[in-house]
């Protein structure tokens, strides 16, 4: 299957980059009857699909199960890196972990990302101010301006509370420093609301994709990667077609309660589906993941 690199999405104010990882995943999930998957969003499922047919007994071979997510993550990746390192450069006089926030909450489907939402977004985690926050709001999505001030107010909270290193780390040792010093806070009882599974991990996720030689290193469950939603039904087809040895822990829904045992448990999952395929990392499994749990019937589009 050749997946195309020209989407309509690469540009940094396209509303359809949000969609590539929701967070907000409330609606149907996707019908399954085995590992098989009806009614296919993408070519990723239908291809998906057609390996669990030809399978023995329904159960497709696991080398072609990760080369179908390789290439469906790897190109999903490029997308993602053009744009964290179009606004970082863009706002290069920020703090580049406020721009990788802000990115975060623009992928996981609580604000349109653009530029004017970013700008907004990294100022308000700076200095929290009702001029900001006003413009910051007018970007949401169905569910309304609420998620956004309230990421954004959770964040300035944490951002204040936890130091981390004044540039975007250049090494998986002090990526995991700085995702436990910020997990520390996240875990505590007094943990801001809208900071949990997804706006708890996506920044540093958004900031391994700006890292692509660091990303490149993450072959263990090291830097914790955001597990619901669409992750979390992509590990739960997988486990249907006895690919890996346990379904996953917790809920599809990012906005749920936080539960920090899953982000460990089911970043552990993704190390069974990368082993004994060469040549990726934990990003290009979790992008790779998503392609295949999706439900959104736009991603069909994304590549051809």
């Amino acid at each position: 299957m050749t997946l195309s690199r020209q989407a309509s999405f690469c540009t940094p104010d396209s509303a359809l980059i949000g969609r590539l990882w929701p967070g907000p995943w409330r609606a149907t999930y996707l019908s399954r009857e085995g590992g098989v998957i009806r009614n296919p969003a993408n070519g990723v499922q239908r291809r998906f699909n057609e390996l669990c047919q030809g399978g023995h007994s329904g159960r497709p071979a696991k080398a072609e199960v990760q080369a179908l997510l390789h290439d469906a993550g790897d190109q999903l990746n490029e997308v993602g890196r053009g744009q964290i390192d179009g606004f970082l450069d863009e706002f290069s006089d920020r703090n580049p972990w406020h721009v990788c926030f802000a990115v975060g909450i623009g992928w996981g489907r609580l604000a349109k990302l653009n530029s004017d939402f970013i700008d907004a977004a990294t100022r308000l985690l700076e200095d929290w101010n009702d001029e900001d926050l006003a413009v910051a709001k007018k970007f949401f999505f169905e569910r309304g301006p609420v998620p956004i001030e309230q990421s954004l107010r959770g964040g300035h909270v944490v951002f204040s509370r936890v130091k981390l290193p004044n540039d975007l780390p250049d090494s998986l040792n002090r990526m995991r420093s700085a995702q436990e010093r910020w997990l520390g806070r996240i875990v505590a009882a007094d943990r801001p609301p809208y900071i949990g599974a997804w706006n708890g991990t996506a920044m540093f996720m958004v900031a391994l994709f700006s890292k692509p030689q660091v990303a490149a290193d993450l072959i263990e469950p090291i830097i914790m990667l955001p597990p619901g939603g669409p992750i979390h039904e992509a590990l739960s087809i997988l486990h249907s077609a006895h690919l890996i040895s346990r379904p996953p822990s917790g809920s599809a829904l990012d906005d749920d309660g936080f539960e920090p045992g899953v982000l460990w448990e089911n970043n552990g999952l993704f190390k069974e589906i990368h082993e004994g395929h060469d040549g990726w990392n934990f990003l290009d499994v979790h992008s790779g993941l998503y392609m295949l749990g999706t439900k959104l019937p736009e991603s069909e589009s994304w590549f051809q």
